[in-house]
């Protein structure tokens, strides 16, 4: 029988969303458990997902540490191990690679080296969700499928416009003048898993449609 696994990451709700797109609902509609790769940002959000299903959750950086959420966790569905992870390293790694993004307008992609870095720590696992870099990937490396949704917050020219308008702290309004002209950016998505005996079937689900400037 298959299992149907709604997968989540990086909501930052109400941090940067004031709450849950409709879209998102539409899009988990049925399915038998939920995933969420951290920052999840309140107990409410996780609360509303598990109006839907069931939810594993990890931490990621935006979430506070009183939550008392892992910062990883492994799973079996139907024999099949799910290693859940945010995906966030050391600041050193990090906020290089943050500048490079943000300079470029989003024309750099970070965090290339880790999918390769995360099947290293999870050799064991048929499955690695992560989140973190709000950029869908689906890729098989050694036989694991290392999988992440994309994020449900996505920084592009309106949501930096909507966040300015929020009165940020310094730092973040200096941040955002430059952010608020990116041009290249992934859509809001969500992402299924298919859990049966005879494989895996992942599917990034964008909530909504690219325009122009969007890149995937």
């Amino acid at each position: 029988m298959t299992k149907r696994i709604g997968v989540v990451a990086d909501t930052h709700c109400p941090e940067f969303l004031p709450r849950l797109p409709d879209q998102l609902f539409d899009a988990l509609r049925g399915v038998d458990l939920i995933i969420h790769a951290g920052d999840v940002n309140s107990a409410q959000t996780l609360a509303a997902l598990e109006a839907i299903a069931p939810v594993e959750v990890v931490a990621g950086d935006h979430d506070p540490g009183s939550v008392g959420w892992p910062s990883s966790r492994e799973i079996a569905v139907d024999g099949r191990r799910i290693a859940i992870v945010h995906g966030n390293r050391s600041r050193w790694i990090e906020e290089p690679e943050t500048l490079m993004w943000t300079l470029s307008l989003g024309a750099y992609k970070p965090h290339k080296g880790l999918p390769h870095s995360l099947r290293r720590r999870f050799d064991r696992s048929d499955v690695i969700v992560f989140g973190h870099v709000h950029r869908p990937h689906i890729e098989t490396i050694e036989g694991t499928l290392l999988f992440n949704p994309g994020a449900v917050h996505q920084w592009n020219p309106t949501t930096a416009v909507q966040r300015l308008a929020e009165d940020p702290g310094w730092f973040e309004w200096c941040w955002l003048q430059v952010a608020r002209h990116i041009r290249e950016y992934a859509p809001p998505s969500v992402g299924i898993l298919e859990v049966s005996p005879t494989g895996i079937i992942p599917e990034i689900i964008p909530l909504d449609k690219p325009n122009s400037e969007q890149v995937s």
